[in-house]
């Protein structure tokens, strides 16, 4: 695909309750980092060339979380990109880190809003844009993490709230304390499992973020359907998955994540790539088998 397409303008735009407008291809912050998600990404000049880059190409819609590094990614956003301008930032509190790969819900109130706190220093703002609860922590009880959450939104800490990794029943739950704006769940061509939680917030107004958007699996190997339609289409097997989805529902925002410009130029032209209804059908149908 030529540079003329690299523009994630094209991909469309999506309002985030609480937030505004954003365009639907976003940019996911988590592979800044070292391996295992853990520590400094082996160049920080490069991590943040990444970062400048997506903005020049239209990315307008940046998430992240205190956990990636720990703390490596916020503050490497801040580095590259403060003041962000029309950029909106998303970030997430929830997890703690005990290692690399290595991740263990903590939902304490006061943990929450210490992360919060440290969150709006890393990021250099008064107000972060978008908070969401990176795992509902299990051992404390759900509706004391949901109201300090909203807490931290009433005292002007945050502009909009999100969530990660949960069911319908639990946004409804949520939904007691809060308005949900965005949910980010896995979800990608070869795990669907979330398509209740993606059609829930496609009715309800509430923007879905899927991690691991760009995964293929065997469909994107060398005769499978993705790649045989790659090839077709003179793109790249990500970029048909990301494509799929864009296509999938009007609420999904993808926000794939690199630590290279190259791939960051791949993914951004998925926005301009059109799926006509048999190739979304064919993929569909293939998914499902």
């Amino acid at each position: 695909m030529t540079s003329t397409t690299l523009d994630a303008r094209a991909s469309g735009t999506y309002d985030i309750s609480d937030l505004g407008t954003v365009h639907r291809l976003g940019f996911g912050a988590m592979r800044i980092t070292g391996d295992g998600i853990w520590g400094e990404p082996a160049d920080a000049d490069v991590a943040r060339s990444v970062l400048r880059r997506a903005v020049e190409l239209g990315v307008d819609f940046i998430d992240t979380a205190d956990a990636y590094g720990p703390d490596v990614s916020e503050r490497l956003i801040a580095e590259a990109l403060h003041p962000y301008g029309d950029v909106k930032i998303a970030t997430k509190v929830g997890n703690t880190r005990t290692g690399p790969n290595q991740w263990v819900p903590v939902g304490v109130p006061a943990y929450l809003r210490q992360q919060t706190e440290l969150s709006l220093r890393k990021l250099k703002v008064d107000t972060i844009d978008l908070l969401q609860l990176h795992r509902i922590d299990p051992n404390t009880p759900r509706d004391d993490q949901f109201a300090e959450l909203a807490a931290l939104q009433k005292e002007g800490k945050v502009r909009a709230l999100g969530l990660s990794e949960v069911t319908v029943e639990e946004i409804e739950a949520a939904s007691q304390h809060f308005t949900v704006a965005t949910v980010q769940n896995r979800y990608n061509l070869t795990y669907t499992d979330a398509q209740d939680v993606v059609d829930y917030c496609e009715a309800n107004g509430i923007g879905f973020i899927p991690w691991a958007p760009i995964a293929s699996g065997e469909l994107g190997k060398p005769g499978g359907i993705v790649a045989e339609i790659a090839d077709r289409l003179d793109a790249t097997s990500s970029q048909v998955a990301l494509a799929w989805l864009l296509r999938k529902s009007p609420a999904i925002l993808p926000i794939p994540g690199t630590g290279s410009v190259e791939h960051l130029e791949e993914n951004i032209a998925a926005a301009s790539l059109e799926l006509d209804d048999n190739t979304f059908a064919a993929i569909a149908e293939a998914a499902q088998a």
